[in-house]
């Protein structure tokens, strides 16, 4: 048994003096001091051997440690670092190994606890990711059914501008909706091309994009400015898993074509690319046939959606049986007598909560799925797991 947690030291030296006494035996002092007989005989023997300097704690530090790198070897590792400052723990030991194999070099690991001792290893800086899509990707098997939106990087033209083209494709066909070389990628900018191409060819039934802005952010839902704007309308946003683009390979081979033609050498202003682009989307749309089309062009097989774009935002309705609540200013809404913060992307909109399993709510913007209120605790909780592609 343990000594009492006051004065430890205190108490051991009573217990001597009152063992010195001989007015005790060994069973009533050690039950009265609330230890073990072992632990008894162990203070009486350091005494008898050391005296009054016996009852002190002694260090519980190991004799020796077997595992321990030597310093040479940490010198080594640390030199290498310096002499290589863009190496990581594994590339520095690689190159260890290859110029000393004889040396007893530790594993990578040591070697990354010995840099970060040393102050050679930065920190990581933590990403905050967009929540995960958890609808599967739909089928694309007709026209306008599914769309496709993206930047295709961005390049510095004559003048010393950035161009961002902007490409919105038609999944089916591979129609080129729109090429545009935009100075920015901003909602601002891109907005008003979207309803261009609204106006034009009416509304899809998905937009597809990555998880960049202005197509997505870190907002409940993974939902942007942009794509609550294609919610509102009934668009259905559909974003690829990171680093996953072959989830948008047709549009993803049309950027190919494009960077091929166009792209490079760049022009001298965004007027003069834009020209360029035209050319290309004329010919590719309407002179270039495609093996996947029946060696057909896409012009010939593309054709407008049957749903036109309205001319004012329709209403959302939801179900009877869902509680709506509107979301304030700054992204709260009310539940239980307290605020809970959802998004400001969504400020002044209504949504709906819906009972599903596990005392749980599901939080819907229109069709879109934003995540799940725990009616217990009063948290919401995004979506955790990617879809599983389907097959086009």
């Amino acid at each position: 048994m343990p000594w009492k947690e006051t004065c430890p030291m205190d108490q051991r030296r009573d217990f001597i003096d009152d063992y010195l006494s001989g007015r005790y035996t060994k069973k009533d002092l050690c039950m009265h001091y609330g230890i073990s007989r072992p632990t008894g005989d162990k203070w009486i023997a350091r005494f008898l051997s050391r005296g009054r300097e016996g009852l002190c704690e002694h260090s519980r530090r190991p004799h020796g440690h077997p595992g321990t790198t030597a310093p040479e070897v940490a010198q080594r590792i640390v030199e290498m670092k310096l002499t290589h400052q863009s190496f990581g723990p594994k590339k520095v030991m690689d190159r260890l190994r290859a110029v000393e194999p004889d040396w007893p070099w530790p594993a990578d690991s040591t070697a990354g606890d010995i840099l970060k001792r040393n102050g050679l290893v930065r920190p990581r800086r933590k990403r905050h990711r967009v929540p995960p899509d958890p609808r599967a990707l739909v089928a694309c098997d007709t026209p306008a059914q599914s769309w496709s939106a993206d930047f295709k990087g961005d390049s510095r033209l004559g003048n010393g501008q950035r161009c961002y083209p902007l490409t919105l494709t038609d999944n089916h066909s591979r129609f080129i909706l729109q090429c545009r070389a935009l100075p920015r990628m901003t909602t601002a900018h891109v907005k008003p091309w979207f309803e261009w191409v609204f106006r034009d060819y009416g509304l899809p039934e998905t937009l597809r994009t990555d998880n960049g802005p202005p197509f997505a952010s870190l907002a409940a839902g993974g939902l942007s400015q942009l794509s609550a704007w294609w919610v509102r309308l009934g668009v259905r946003p559909e974003r690829i898993r990171p680093a996953k683009p072959s989830e948008n390979g047709r549009h993803e081979r049309m950027h190919r074509s494009l960077k091929e033609a166009v792209i490079s050498p760049a022009s001298s202003t965004l007027a003069a690319q834009q020209r360029r682009f035209d050319a290309f989307v004329e010919e590719f749309n309407w002179q270039r046939s495609h093996e996947a089309l029946g060696r057909l062009t896409p012009g010939s097989v593309h054709h407008v959606s049957p749903r036109p774009y309205p001319a004012r935002l329709p209403a959302i309705d939801y179900d009877a049986g869902a509680v709506v609540r509107r979301v304030r200013r700054k992204g709260e809404f009310k539940w239980r007598g307290r605020l809970i913060y959802l998004s400001e992307v969504l400020a002044k909109e209504p949504i709906s909560l819906v009972g599903c399993d596990n005392d749980c709510f599901e939080i819907r913007y229109s069709f879109h799925l934003l995540g799940y209120l725990c009616d217990r605790t009063l948290t919401i909780r995004h979506a955790k797991v990617w879809h599983i592609r389907e097959s086009n």
